[in-house]
């Protein structure tokens, strides 16, 4: 009988122990369930998104809250990239989160009413619940366009990301809220650090402001030995925020302010020139003259600075009576803008004559892109040489002419640089007004026609190619008419040859003695 007895103590402490046991497991787990329970009993929505932080790191969250997670970019730990996230959409998180161990919870919301957020402090740790009242509706979205819209977004973050220019999205207060991996890098770069060592909040590269209608360039300062580096920013308004790209303008900075160089080059070589320059764009502007214009037109340097127009500097040049006075103004303005057109499309050149008696070389050049360049030159002292020189060229033409013998100069290669009325008159041609060059064989061939035939015209042809030393030589020649002709052939300096005809003409007298001549004394 003692057996069963015992047998049944024994059933009974067995039973008493294991429920014992079993209490205390279920007082832990209802303890730790108080502390990190995830169900959301506020917002009636079972597919809640909730997260619990420990510091910065997420200890527990939903399934949904986790995929949430892993899908948002940015550098820092997950608690940042959460709260980045946030606090792009809800206003005042931070304030928010910062009283949050004084007031245990705090229930906030997105601008429209749909994102709402519960954040709560239990002993030490941060509590998240996000719940979007939009998905309350009993309406149920197509998994086949649910699933599309997730490969689109997905496509469309991953084409963002690697975009290989900086892309970035601003809060109001001006704050970075999203950023690809190309700023993040350039981010790194500009703090002698990777990408992987940022945390929130990033660091703003291009502070505002920030025009969506005008791009505004932008420099990064370099870090250590590197050099600058320039961006063109460009901005979108997207909503209260705002998107911009940097795409890279170190070519473009190069490029100018190699043009800037060589302008400036042109600018100091062309202020040493005596002739005046004036170039004006396509919209016939002047955009570049040198001090040269100034000294010849005594035109102000402030109105040239001032980028007037075409006709406004013909208007002030009138002013300054430096150009010709025309009987009808207008009509020589027009005409000085087709010449401004004429120069565009070909050079071209004029010679002004001015009321102060100078002279004036004025030429139009064309420029690529339509520009023009108009050049002004005062030629006074070369037209005063020039017509020096044409007034002892026609004194010296005019001795010659009055010269009875014939005379024709020519070049070693055989050309005629001189002649005389004589020389036309004698051999019935037209040399001293001939625009062509005349050369020997011309000559010889106008000979032989109007003489007879004699070996001195070869001779002469000889002479003239012989570069050698030379004698005076003469001989005669008889003129198809019988008349009789002298002709001397000497050499002129620089190898030129002198040919002159001489008509051979009888003597007038007869000088033979018409009486004996004396005896000769004879001494006694």
């Amino acid at each position: 009988m003692a057996l069963p007895w015992i047998q049944l103590a024994g059933i009974a402490a067995s039973s008493t122990f294991a429920a014992i046991s079993a209490l205390l497991i279920w007082s832990r787990l209802a303890g730790h369930r108080r502390h990190t329970d995830l169900g959301s009993p506020v917002t009636g929505d079972p597919t809640a998104e909730i997260l619990l932080f420990d510091g910065h790191d997420l200890i527990d969250a939903t399934r949904a809250a986790r995929r949430l997670v892993d899908g948002l970019p940015g550098p820092g730990s997950k608690r940042d990239r959460v709260l980045a996230f946030l606090r792009d959409r809800i206003a005042g998180l931070d304030d928010a989160l910062e009283t949050l161990p004084r007031t245990g919870s705090v229930m906030l919301h997105d601008r429209h009413g749909a994102l709402h957020l519960r954040a709560e402090w239990l002993a030490g740790r941060l509590r998240l619940c996000l719940w979007d009242a939009s998905k309350l509706s009993p309406v149920l979205p197509d998994p086949l366009c649910l699933r599309a819209q997730e490969e689109e977004l997905d496509l469309l973050r991953g084409m963002m990301g690697s975009a290989p220019i900086p892309i970035w999205r601003t809060a109001p207060d001006g704050s970075v809220t999203w950023a690809n991996d190309a700023y993040l890098k350039l981010a790194a770069q500009q703090g002698n650090t990777v990408p992987e060592s940022l945390s929130w909040p990033i660091p703003v590269l291009f502070p505002g402001p920030h025009d969506a209608d005008q791009p505004r360039r932008r420099m990064l300062k370099p870090t250590g030995q590197g050099s600058a580096r320039w961006f063109e920013c460009h901005s979108r308004p997207d909503g209260e925020s705002q998107v911009h790209y940097a795409l890279p303008a170190d070519a473009a900075v190069r490029a100018e302010t190699s043009l800037r160089d060589f302008i400036q080059t042109l600018t100091k070589t062309f202020a040493d020139l005596p002739i005046g320059l004036a170039i004006f764009d396509r919209q016939r502007r002047l955009t570049l003259f040198n001090p040269a214009l100034v000294d010849l037109t005594s035109v102000e340097v402030d109105f040239l600075s001032a980028r007037p127009t075409l006709g406004a500097f013909w208007d002030r040049l009138r002013e300054a009576r430096v150009v010709p006075e025309p009987r009808d103004w207008h009509d020589w303005r027009a005409r000085m803008t087709e010449l401004a057109e004429a120069a565009a499309s070909g050079c071209h050149e004029e010679t002004w004559t001015l009321p102060s008696g100078e002279t004036w070389r004025v030429t139009g050049r064309p420029h690529p892109d339509g520009a023009v360049a108009f050049l002004f030159e005062d030629i006074s002292a070369e037209m005063t040489l020039t017509r020096h020189f044409r007034a002892e060229i026609e004194m010296g033409q005019s001795v010659v002419n009055s010269l009875r013998s014939a005379i024709a100069v020519f070049s070693p290669a055989g050309t005629m640089l001189l002649s005389n009325a004589a020389y036309d008159a004698l051999w019935g041609t037209q040399t001293t007004d001939r625009v062509s060059p005349v050369t020997i064989t011309d000559s010889l061939r106008l000979w032989q026609k109007h003489a007879r035939p004699s070996p001195i015209f070869g001779e002469i042809r000889d002479y003239i190619a012989n570069l050698e030393e030379r004698t005076d030589w003469d001989a005669d020649i008889v003129l198809t008419s019988g008349e009789r002709v002298a002709c001397r052939v000497s050499p002129l300096a620089g190898g030129a040859t002198l040919v002159e005809f001489d008509p051979v003409r009888p003597a007038l007298f007869d000088l033979t003695p018409i009486r004996a001549p004396l005896p000769v004394p004879v001494a006694l």
